[in-house]
């Protein structure tokens, strides 16, 4: 959530833009220059006072608060309770994930059996966690990085894989656009990293290429799954007969 600390310093930057001085924005408010001075410098003031500064600038409120919204830091990683949160209900991680996939509450309902005012419910929830930002219209905005990740132990992670990751692997892995590899060998351990890079590279070329093509129409799309990885890690039954 945006602080009011926040909102007055996106004030002082739409005053700078618009090049109004202090002694501008007191003439307007009726108030002395010092006063507005140290208004500003304590960076808080009721919403009032911030609303009247809004108007002196000819600004819309819903439009600062927006553009306050869309300056906040993007989330890598969610914390323990927040994905905690996440798959204590199996629909509201149905939601999750088609969010993160950039779907419409439209998109959502149409696929999945959710009605119009579960969805609402549950991105209202995501909202409250902190994964979106709810809009009008039920639009939102998407409030993790491009690097989000799953914390690696965390809940969401854990609950892959218990339920879902033997139904992934199950899978052929020979349709059109898909295949699965399997590379063992030995490398020099400064090198490792510079492979997770790569690998990091590809997750960010797929996500990207996902949000270029929603301006495709739905039939020309298909959804894939893109799983990578890379560890230090040797099968259980060959680590068995080691010497």
């Amino acid at each position: 959530m945006s602080t009011t600390a926040d909102l007055v310093l996106a004030l002082k930057k739409e005053l700078k833009a618009a090049h109004l001085t202090y002694a501008d924005l007191a003439k307007k408010l009726g108030m002395a220059e010092s006063s507005v001075k140290r208004m500003l410098a304590r960076g808080d003031m009721p919403l009032s006072r911030i609303d009247a500064i809004c108007r002196a600038l000819k600004l819309d409120f819903g439009e600062l608060a927006r553009r306050v919204a869309d300056a906040q830091p993007l989330l890598a990683e969610l914390t323990q309770q927040q994905e905690k949160a996440v798959v204590a209900d199996k629909k509201l991680l149905l939601v999750a994930i088609c969010v993160l996939s950039q779907w419409t509450l439209e998109q959502i309902v149409a696929s999945y059996r959710l009605s119009e005012a579960e969805g609402v419910k549950y991105l209202a929830q995501l909202d409250r966690i902190g994964i979106i930002e709810l809009r009008p219209l039920n639009r939102y905005r998407l409030k993790l990085a491009k690097t989000f990740r799953w914390r690696p132990h965390g809940p969401v992670m854990d609950y892959f894989r218990e339920h879902a990751l033997l139904d992934y692997y199950s899978g052929g892995f020979d349709g059109h656009g898909e295949g699965l590899l399997l590379v063992h060998g030995s490398i020099s351990r400064s090198l490792a990293p510079s492979f997770m890079e790569r690998l990091q590279r590809v997750a960010q070329d797929f996500a990207q290429q996902h949000q270029a093509d929603q301006k495709l129409p739905e039939k020309d799309r298909e959804g894939y799954t893109l799983l990578l990885a890379m560890r230090s890690w040797e099968f259980e039954a060959f680590a068995a007969l080691r010497r």
